[in-house]
């Protein structure tokens, strides 16, 4: 999909990952906020926001939400980015997030 905002397009993916096992919201966000990356694909994070899952804002405004399921062993990752390369990077970090999980 496609956005326009007033900094340029902007290209949004949202990945439901399965988790082997279930996991605390609560544990997955300080998990999340401890090891935050001081970059994805090449883009320096510049924010970390906790208010619905953990969302890692970039330098450029793309950014990250990874998102504990309350009712499933499901990890949500949502990503917007500027180019088809950076949402294809944040979409690998969150993948990579729910491995570590498993």
């Amino acid at each position: 999909m496609i956005y326009l905002r007033m900094s340029g397009p902007a290209l949004y993916e949202r990945v439901d990952l399965r988790l082997s096992r279930p996991v605390a919201k609560a544990e997955m966000t300080e998990f999340l906020t401890q090891k935050a990356p001081a970059e994805i694909g090449g883009g320096r994070v510049t924010e970390i926001s906790q208010r619905d899952g953990v969302k890692y804002i970039m330098a450029d405004d793309s950014w990250l939400l990874v998102r504990p399921s309350g009712t499933e062993p499901v990890l949500r990752v949502y990503a917007e980015g500027r180019t088809p390369e950076m949402v294809k990077a944040l979409i690998g970090y969150g993948r990579t997030v729910a491995e570590s999980v498993v």
